[in-house]
């Protein structure tokens, strides 16, 4: 006996009506929605876990050179690493020097900082704003990028102040 809701001589048809794609799409909009902003603060967050990382790394270098050397190593161009013995070299990581950091830019090793002190670690040409910052000078000092260690000496360039001849 056919069903009743069919007409005599109908076949069943296959396959999703106009609004259950609908739904569906709005659905995969909505997640998404959620998911995407999620997936930029972890993303935010990892990157300044990478520069906190490489600038303890490349600090702790700096100043083991400083200590067995009774001064600083000569300033050097961003990217370019700066004159250092093969095994404080390697404490370096000469290819995270030399390679982007994870705010975009490059780093530079700088010795004779009028305004901010004696010897720092800086960033040029990031591409990140000043909120992101923030929290990594949250992180590594007072949350302040006008003082403290960590500074923004201009709009496209951070320090790290290791020594302070203030």
């Amino acid at each position: 006996m056919p069903s009743p809701a069919l007409p005599v001589g109908s076949v069943p048809r296959r396959g999703f009506t106009l609004v259950e794609i609908m739904v569906a799409i709005a659905l995969i909009g909505m997640l998404a929605a959620l998911a995407i902003p999620a997936f930029q603060r972890t993303q935010r967050a990892s990157r300044n876990a990478r520069v906190l990382n490489d600038i303890r790394v490349f600090s702790e270098a700096f100043e083991i050179y400083n200590t067995q050397n009774g001064g600083w190593p000569d300033g050097a161009a961003p990217g370019v690493v700066p004159t250092l013995p093969i095994t404080l070299a390697d404490n370096l990581r000469a290819t995270s020097w030399q390679g982007q950091t994870g705010f975009g830019g490059q780093w530079q090793w700088d010795n004779a900082l009028a305004s901010a002190g004696d010897a720092g670690i800086c960033i040029i040409g990031f591409n990140c704003d000043d909120n992101q910052l923030s929290e990594l000078d949250t992180k590594i000092d007072d949350g302040n990028l006008g003082t403290g260690r960590f500074q923004k000496t201009s709009p496209t360039r951070v320090i790290y102040v290791i020594a302070s001849g203030s």
